[in-house]
């Protein structure tokens, strides 16, 4: 940090903030492949009973599952970027949609909120200030919550004592 000229307004501190997703696109399709197969024998058996309306519904649960994973997805393609510099905290949001929100911030006109609950850790990391109340890293979980609340309060706190001066 020391070596930063601070005229150039350089940022110190940048983080991309990303929605966890567990299961992979071949995970995707291992696991649709599994579930119509196990759909389709079982509507076989209701349609060779005489059952055949079962059939469709078996048809319905694939089409239901599909659609969440294909939201579960789409909602993975929001993220955030946060940069930290000794003049300015800037935040860009972006939604699933491509929807962009940017927010600008003096660095000595805000605070850093965390929210802990006693069962469940960090539950809210939020910019505070100025009839602002900016939640940063909603999608993420309660540790991952944690480490950049730690990161970005360490940032900030750098940013209000100025750049560091050579010896």
């Amino acid at each position: 940090m020391g070596d930063r000229n601070p005229e150039t307004d350089d940022p110190f501190f940048s983080a991309l903030v990303t929605p966890h997703r567990s299961l992979p696109r071949s995970g995707f399709r291992a696991v649709m492949i599994v579930a119509g197969l196990v759909c389709l024998s079982s509507g076989l058996v209701f349609w060779s009973m005489g059952a055949w309306p079962v059939a469709g519904f078996f048809g319905l649960d694939i089409a239901a599952l599909w659609l969440a994973f294909r939201l579960s997805y789409r909602s993975g393609r929001a993220y955030e970027e946060v940069n930290v510099s000794y003049h300015e905290v800037h935040v860009r949001k972006v939604s699933p949609s491509g929807r962009i929100e940017d927010y600008r911030f003096n660095p000595l006109w805000i605070r850093l909120s965390v929210t802990r609950l006693e069962d469940e850790g960090c539950v809210k990391v939020s910019l505070v200030g100025r009839g602002i109340d900016l939640v940063l890293g909603g999608f993420l979980n309660p540790a991952d919550r944690e480490s950049f609340a730690n990161a970005f309060s360490g940032a900030l706190n750098a940013a209000r004592s100025g750049p560091l001066q050579p010896a």
